[in-house]
């Protein structure tokens, strides 16, 4: 189990009775295909390129990962957000994946079995080095390690009377490497397209060329500018405007999942002040009951309601909650302070520090591990082991004789300090780390013994034991539920979405925004636990100015209601949606058309800068490659770049329209850098934009993303 450790689904009355009952069968069949079809919609999760993945086969994969989460991390516990996360990535990685075998599967680019063997046999995949077949020296992938264990695999499975527990660690370990193999094989034909899209970005001579003079031909120019703000008229845009510009620019408000506009009120249940008052007298009795010579730890904060268990270990100060760390700073030993507020994660708290103790902060050991006998023998063995030892035979020599590697390995504070430790781990930790290097000692648990030799000791370091009592402010059900009836009777009194926001002030609620919610989050408001709620938002039967029912969530401390103001289904984001933006920019447009046409007669720049809120700059290195900043205007301008470059010395320019304001130039000097367009400088340039072609390039998942019309309906089901 060392490695486990390591890396952590009758004539024509006749015919026509039989006519009737074959038309009921046919029927029949029919409705039971199309209850079916159904029913096989309503599992559908998602869908790429036209073909559908259900529920059964999603959670099939979710439990393939999870199993290699558990298995590599030792973690069999995971949080509901941790899990979120694990169905997150998984959908990621089979959209990503059915995208590209769908392109690869079109351009006839494959990966083979022959070159996975090779892949394996090299062993230069970085993902190898993941898995525990690795040489114990160079830390490298070891196929001989990998085909040994296949071996042992093969053998237990084959082999009836194997222990089971062997043959689950065995199956978990196979399972691990099988994940891994199909991820490499995922990776490697990514490898290939990208290898392949790459061969189109090729740098040549004259965008090089390009490139260089863009880099290194300034300018310097005089400046006049007439910023939109010179615009005192009220400009105003027509609906016709606006549509033709929401038009122009309808692909910057593409969708790739459809959204929902709310508007809600959140309701946090607090504690109330005859809540606080009934936790904070119960704690001064906890408080008394630790003061005690005989004080049983362990078992008084189990019963106070405290988040933190008692771990009768020394830890480190950062260990220890903020909290709780800033007061143990100025407590002596055998010291006790609280009942006393945190307002950080609203609890009351007690602490009492019962020692502080210089201990090592990592501790190098080797152990040799015995069990699966009764005391007596168990101890004997252990005696002879240390008879041995102290004899001078070589510690890795008596743990191979045990099918132990007896190796080195280091523990370090961080290790265990915020595990769940039971009191065999309690122990054993507690003996390394005092333990002296150099020496080797017995450590009787309940489950064996362990033979442990210290080799090294590093950097010591100031450790707590502390007793802590964290108890959080939780409000009791009388004030849940006045809290419930209050917001109820409000909801129940405000039938409509304007009533509600009309008078939520006055009630003491705050109705609060949000556009465009994905249908791939998880959550409203940022609240934990609003599954139902999200479904509500999203179903296609809720209609828009609908008000939902009060759902009860986060930790149970919270209440919610929302109300849809929005919906879209469609490709890209309505006009209405994006209506303030589209009409910024008709109104810029139009702005911008009132300025050149002021421009129109103007001969020279003189004429420019009698306008009315004209603003004058002289601008030098002016060059292609980077937008002008404009200080009068405060604007980046990339178009004023491009029309002073394409000016030549002497020359007047005037309209140029920008982000701030609408400009005239004249160009009064031109020069070159002292920068030489030498072999070096062309090689340099020629990877510059072929990076910046392959990153440019690298959106190509988008791409495919937009083309393979998928479908997300995962919040249907989680």
């Amino acid at each position: 189990m060392a490695t486990l450790q390591k890396i952590r689904s009758k004539g024509a009355l006749l015919i026509l009775f039989v006519g009737l009952a074959l038309f009921a069968f046919i029927a029949e069949e029919g409705v039971r295909s199309l209850s079916s079809s159904r029913a096989e919609s309503h599992q559908r999760i998602g869908e790429v390129y036209g073909k559908s993945i259900n529920i059964q086969e999603f959670n099939d994969l979710v439990d393939e990962y999870l199993d290699v989460v558990k298995f590599s991390s030792g973690n069999e516990n995971l949080t509901e957000e941790q899990m979120q996360q694990v169905r997150d990535q998984v959908w990621n990685t089979f959209v990503q994946t059915s995208l590209l075998e769908h392109e690869c599967a079109e351009l006839g680019i494959t990966v083979t079995d022959a070159e996975m063997q090779e892949i394996i046999k090299t062993g230069q995949n970085p993902m190898l080095a993941q898995t525990p077949f690795r040489n114990q020296q160079t830390g490298a992938f070891d196929v001989e390690a990998l085909n040994q264990f296949l071996t042992q695999y093969k053998s237990i499975k084959e082999q009836p009377g194997q222990p089971a527990e062997a043959v689950e660690y065995y199956t978990q370990l196979y399972n691990y490497w099988k994940f891994i193999e199909k991820n490499v094989r995922q990776q490697t034909l990514a490898n290939k397209y990208q290898a392949l899209l790459s061969k189109l970005f090729i740098a040549n001579p004259t965008s090089v060329q390009n490139l260089f003079d863009a880099r290194n031909n300034e300018k310097e120019a005089l400046l006049v500018s007439l910023p939109y703000t010179a615009v005192k008229d009220e400009v105003k845009a027509d609906e016709k405007e606006l549509k033709a510009k929401y038009d122009e620019l309808k692909d910057a408000f593409r969708l790739d999942e459809p959204t929902r506009d709310i508007k809600y009120i959140d309701v946090a249940i607090t504690a109330s002040k005859a809540d606080r008052d009934e936790i904070n007298n119960e704690l001064l009795e906890v408080a008394s009951q630790m003061q005690a010579e005989d004080a049983d730890y362990a078992n008084i904060i189990r019963k106070s309601g405290s988040t933190i268990s008692y771990k009768a270990l020394p830890v480190r100060r950062a260990a220890l909650p903020g909290d709780i760390a800033a007061q143990v700073d100025s407590m002596s030993v055998g010291a006790q302070k609280g009942p006393f507020l945190s307002a950080a994660d609203n609890t009351q708290n007690i602490v009492r520090l019962i020692a502080k103790t210089m201990l090592p902060d990592s501790v190098q050991i080797r152990q040799i591990g015995l069990g699966g006998m009764d005391e007596a023998a168990t101890q004997k063995t252990a005696d002879s082991i240390m008879n041995v030892l102290n004899a001078g035979v070589p510690f890795d020599s008596i743990a191979k004789k045990y099918n132990q590697t007896g190796e080195a390995q280091w523990i370090t504070s961080a290790q265990y300090e915020n595990a769940l430790l039971d009191d065999n781990n309690l122990k054993f930790i507690n003996a390394i780390t005092t333990q002296a290097a150099g020496t080797t000692q017995q450590i009787k648990l309940s489950t064996g013994m362990a033979i442990v030799n210290v080799l090294d000791r590093r950097n010591m370091v100031e450790k707590y034991q502390v007793a802590i009592v964290k108890r959080p402010l939780d409000f009791s059900n009388d004030t849940f539920n006045k809290t419930y009836n209050d917001f109820s009777q409000f909801v129940a009194s405000n039938k409509t979405p304007e009533e509600i926001e009309a008078n939520a002030m006055k009630a003491g609620y705050m109705v609060q925004q949000r556009q465009d919610i994905y249908s791939s989050e998880h959550n409203i408001a940022g609240l934990s636990a609003t599954r139902e709620a999200f479904r509500w938002v999203f179903n296609s039967d809720t209609k828009v100015g609908e008000i939902s029912e009060i759902y009860t969530c986060g930790n149970n401390d919270h209440l919610l209601v929302v109300i849809l103001t929005g919906k879209n289904d469609t490709k890209y984001r309505t006009l209405e949606s994006v209506k303030d933006f589209i009409e910024g920019e008709v109104i810029r447009d139009k702005k911008a058309g009132i300025l050149q046409e002021q421009m129109e007669g103007c001969a020279d720049l003189n004429a420019v800068a009698k306008l009315a809120g004209a603003q004058t700059d002289t601008v030098r290195h002016i060059t292609f490659n980077a937008p002008v900043f404009v200080p009068s205007t405060g604007g980046s301008e990339p178009a004023l770049a491009g029309a002073v470059a394409k000016t030549a010395k002497g020359g007047f320019a005037k309209g140029v329209k920008g982000n701030a304001g609408v400009y005239a130039f004249q160009v009064i000097a031109e020069n070159k850098t002292a920068a030489k367009l030498d072999d070096a400088t062309k090689q340099n340039i020629a990877q510059q934009l072929t990076s910046n072609s392959l990153r440019a390039a690298s959106r190509y998942m988008q791409e495919l993303f937009q083309k393979a019309n998928v479908k997300d309906n995962r919040y249907l089901f989680y």
